[in-house]
């Protein structure tokens, strides 16, 4: 059954003259920023802070701290079911490129990073959305994530990934507003001050079905930790220059999309409870709607389930069960 189903994927630089493509998630935090009258500066201010946050992380042999600039390409998986001649778009990541400007060498950064996926969208808003329907409390159905998780493994584990990729990829998030994250006495030069939070979450149920463990760090001069998801040893398995891509590159979106959190004026403490209400915060010159966000979320969620699942239900199930 899982050879019924492979994988194609596709490179786009991310770079001012970017425009999402009509099977984008345009939800996307990269897409987001790209659309409306000023897109282009909207990306190009984005590309500004990620460079000056990774020369200012990567300061080693970097005095006038600008040694580096950071590349953005977007990898767009499809998935494909066998004898059906159609793709359907699966989910969409960022790959990081460091350019060194002293040497000319050009590094290959992280792969993740940010994680796009139409399937996660159908699962978070419209499978819990019916599940809880009428229901008193909250609950969540016992296959929950697990056609996800099926599908996001086997793509890294194929030869689709393996080609194009030589490491197993990271996604870094926001923490969560519901948790309370207590800071460690593990401190890693460049991820920073570790945190534990002090309950599991959803989120991490969910991304553990697709293989993937998860570790908070806050790097040196954030406002607050991050969530690593990662495959292996994530603090052996990358070089400093590897993780401080990723580093810039999503703290800069969560600047713009978490300010609240990110863009605090006071940094995160020993013990740090996330708050979107927070107004003691500053703001990029980088703006978005975070209402229509979560609107759209519903409606590609409501996509993925007319043109993807219901049509091939049957043989989803199927895969799905075999691979769990």
């Amino acid at each position: 059954m899982a050879q019924d189903i492979t994988f194609s994927l596709s490179r786009l630089r991310f770079d001012e003259n970017y425009e999402p493509s009509q099977h984008t998630r345009i939800t996307t935090n990269f897409a987001n920023l790209a659309r409306g009258d000023k897109r282009k500066s909207n990306v190009g201010s984005a590309l500004t802070m990620i460079d000056n946050r990774f020369n200012a992380l990567a300061y080693w042999d970097n005095q006038t701290a600008d040694r580096y600039t950071v590349e953005l390409n977007i990898i767009s998986v499809n998935v494909e079911i066998a004898g059906q001649g159609t793709a359907f778009p699966n989910i969409e990541v960022l790959q990081t490129v460091i350019v060194d400007k002293v040497t000319g060498k050009r590094h290959e950064g992280i792969v993740g990073n940010n994680f796009s996926s139409y399937v996660r969208d159908y699962d978070f808003s419209v499978v819990l959305a019916q599940h809880n329907k009428d229901k008193q409390g909250f609950s969540v159905p016992s296959d929950f994530g697990e056609l996800h998780g099926s599908l996001f493994k086997q793509f890294v584990n194929s030869s689709t990934y393996q080609n194009a990729f030589s490491k197993k990829p990271v996604i870094c998030l926001s923490v969560s507003d519901s948790k309370t994250y207590y800071r460690t006495e593990n401190e890693h030069p460049v991820l920073g001050h570790e945190y534990q939070p002090n309950e599991s979450s959803l989120t991490e149920q969910y991304f553990k079905k697709m293989g993937l463990s998860v570790r908070y760090f806050m790097p040196p001069n954030s406002a607050a930790p991050f969530a690593f998801y990662f495959f292996g040893d994530l603090l052996n398995d990358y070089t400093n220059l590897e993780l401080v891509g990723t580093i810039s590159t999503m703290e800069t979106f969560q600047k713009i999309y978490r300010p609240e959190i990110y863009n605090a004026n006071a940094p995160a403490g020993r013990c740090f409870k996330p708050s979107l209400k927070n107004s003691d915060h500053s703001l990029t010159q980088i703006t978005y709607d975070r209402e229509e966000r979560t609107q759209l979320a519903v409606e590609q969620g409501k996509f993925v389930e007319e043109m993807f699942i219901k049509p091939y239900k049957s043989l989803l199930q199927t895969y799905s069960t075999q691979c769990a």
